[in-house]
């Protein structure tokens, strides 16, 4: 296997500035935009959601490859990532999904973004900021978000008609969208309840003499197919190849997912390896002592780059295609793994390790990794740190690489 250093040579980019980094392929980004579009049919648009720096991954270069492949416009969850977005020469639609400072409309404005309201108070705000903002600032588009029943946001069905009301007769905003988000979208009867709820938001709002596009199905509702299309769908963890946690292996959900391919993976190399005898203590406390002698590896990878704490003496490693259990408690900044029994010539320096990926037959998922930590898919990729070096690439080859330096 090509080394990292030759990869990225061959490709014109620089060094690694440490021996662990994650590898983004963008090409499977992609070709999920695909399958998720196949899934929902002809005509549907697509609004990728790229907030958490697009789960991990890196929101500029996601959002680059998606816009590229015909993305409809992209979600994220805060102001300043529709800001940093735009900042990075992402154009096209950009709608953030929680209500915004009041002291961010006038910036959320002149970026061309949309902004939520979810409740009285977010309006007023909203509507009060936007009377303040000089003449001639762009009209600012307005998703309304229904509370159906996820109990986090939304306004009421009660009070949706009057808030329908005043965002329609005010100045300087338009109406953009209706909204909702589901609590158990593989569950069908409480999704029937929220899309029942939903579907009366809508009857309202029709009532008031408006017309908004509608958007609900998020991943699991896609992969399920329980969730309608509406006029738009908003994929997160699926568009980078993830299968929600909640959707049972051997579900019609599931086994939609099973086309996705995982866009993350998680290599490092030693930064030591060394023979210790019988009895030595791993790590602090130490919670790990070598029954044997045993030849020891220390990856430069710890709870500060993403690998949680709670995986100690827990999760494994793949070197030379062979798993290795990682022992010792996980450092800030390292962990150790025993690579006593791997075949052939004594591990080295010189060989990589997957954390999360494959090498041969074998492979460690993110949902493997989520169990051992007992936690979700989403907790694993969100949780990988700013200063984990991103190699992106496509099957030409890597393609660009972000670090904390650039």
């Amino acid at each position: 296997m090509t080394s990292i250093e030759d990869r990225l040579a061959a490709a014109g980019l620089p060094p690694l500035p440490r021996l662990a980094w994650l590898e983004i392929d963008l090409d499977a980004v992609v070709a999920n935009l695909g399958v998720l579009r196949g899934l929902v049919g002809p005509g549907i648009p697509a609004h990728p959601v790229v907030k958490a720096d697009a789960y991990g991954h890196g929101a500029i270069p996601v959002a680059r490859a998606l816009v590229g492949a015909g993305a409809d416009g992209l979600c994220v969850a805060t102001l300043d990532e529709a800001l940093a977005l735009r900042a990075g020469g992402i154009g096209g639609p950009i709608h953030v999904l929680y209500p915004i400072p009041a002291t961010g409309v006038g910036e959320a404005a002149r970026a061309g973004l949309s902004v939520t309201i979810g409740d009285r108070e977010s309006e007023e705000a909203l509507l009060g900021a936007v009377g303040r903002l000089p003449g001639g600032t762009a009209s600012l588009g307005v998703h309304v978000e229904v509370e159906t029943g996820l109990g986090r946001g939304g306004i009421g069905l009660a009070g949706l008609g009057a808030a329908m009301d005043r965002l329609h007769a005010a100045s300087g905003v338009h109406p953009a969208a209706l909204w909702t988000h589901l609590q158990a979208p593989e569950d069908r009867e409480l999704t029937a309840v929220q899309l029942a709820r939903f579907d009366e938001a809508s009857a309202i709002v029709h009532a008031a003499g408006l017309e908004m596009p509608r958007h609900v199905a998020a991943s699991a509702g896609i992969l399920t197919g329980i969730v309608p299309a509406y006029d738009g769908i908003r994929p997160g963890l699926s568009i980078y190849g993830l299968v929600p946690d909640e959707l049972d292996p051997g579900s019609p959900g599931a086994l939609a997912g099973a086309a996705l391919r995982p866009a993350m993976a998680l290599y490092a190399r030693p930064v030591r390896v060394a023979d210790l005898p019988a009895g030595w203590g791993i790590s602090y406390g130490p919670h790990f002592r070598t029954q044997r002698p045993s030849r020891i590896a220390t990856l430069p990878f710890g709870y500060g780059d993403g690998w949680a704490r709670s995986l100690s003496n827990r999760a494994e490693a793949l070197v030379r295609g062979i798993r290795v259990p990682v022992v010792g408690r996980v450092a800030m900044d390292a962990i150790m793994v025993d690579v006593t029994d791997v075949p052939g010539s004594p591990v080295t320096t010189a060989d990589a390790f997957a954390l999360i990926g494959r090498q041969g037959s074998e492979a460690i998922t993110v949902g493997d990794v989520a169990q051992l930590r007992t936690t979700n898919a989403w907790e694993v990729v969100t949780s990988m740190a700013r200063r984990v070096p991103r190699v992106y690439h496509a099957e030409s080859g890597p393609l660009g690489l972000r670090t904390l330096i650039g």
